[in-house]
């Protein structure tokens, strides 16, 4: 994949002025339950625009909010508590993912203390639906997720995706992280996940109190809202298959 991305670059537009903050990542993936759920943290806390990260391997499209254009990818952060977010429009193809991976190894991880990655997975009954597992890259993370009363899993798995690929890069990097994976709808946005998860499991993670009454009593708001990424997520995956079916590339998608 390395001889066919090109890098990507950190543009920071404000001083980060947090100690060491607890970076949690909110790309799009199943459920957009990292999307969703990072969205209501960075508005609740009102934290800052400190960067844009830019690769050409990302979508050509533009994005915007408010009547201003806006970069794809953006990072924010904040003092009160300590805490920057990772977060993209769009869902991003497998091009994108080693650019994307190098640049917040090499340009962001220097500024965070830990990183915590969340992963939707699909519910195969509605009961499972907000279901919340965690595992580490290191025995202290792992320590801090039994300690917030995060189920560890016993059995093997894997996660895929960009959210797995940062996972993996930090490490191989020893950079201390959790992966936060949460059980939401087979096939629709899942606000309720993100409540979820925001109260099971970053709350007392990263010790913040984050106001998720909005995700209950406008989820099917939020799902409309949020449907044209879903669409857009479910048709970059369709035609990333249709390009590999002469030559599969193996088990991770």
């Amino acid at each position: 994949m390395s001889d066919q991305s090109t890098a990507a670059s950190f543009e920071q537009v404000c001083e980060i002025e947090s100690a060491k903050p607890t970076l949690v990542e909110g790309l799009p993936g199943h459920g957009l339950v990292a999307s969703i759920a990072v969205d209501q943290i960075t508005d609740q806390l009102e934290l800052d625009h400190c960067g844009n990260i830019a690769s050409e391997d990302f979508p050509p499209v533009v994005t915007f909010e408010d009547g201003l254009v806006q970069d794809l990818v953006r990072v924010y952060a904040g003092s009160d508590p300590d805490v920057m977010t990772l977060e993209s429009d769009l869902a991003l193809p497998p091009t994108a993912f080693e650019p994307l991976t190098e640049c917040v190894l090499e340009d962001l991880a220097e500024d965070f203390g830990r990183a915590i990655f969340l992963a939707g997975a699909p519910a195969e009954t509605e009961a499972e639906i907000g279901e919340v597992t965690g595992v580490a890259t290191t025995e202290p993370i792992k320590d801090d997720l039994v300690e917030a009363g995060v189920s560890v899993p016993d059995d093997p798995g894997l996660v895929g995706g960009i959210t797995g690929a940062l996972v993996r890069k930090c490490y191989q990097a020893d950079v201390p992280a959790a992966l936060l994976i949460v059980r939401s709808h087979p096939f629709l946005p899942d606000p309720r996940a993100a409540k979820s998860v925001i109260e099971n499991a970053l709350e007392p993670l990263v010790e913040f109190d984050i106001d998720t009454t909005q995700l209950e009593e406008q989820a099917e708001e939020i799902q409309q809202r949020m449907q044209q990424v879903a669409q857009q997520y479910q048709q970059m995956a369709e035609e990333q298959g249709a390009q590999q079916q002469q030559s599969p590339t193996g088990m991770f998608q």
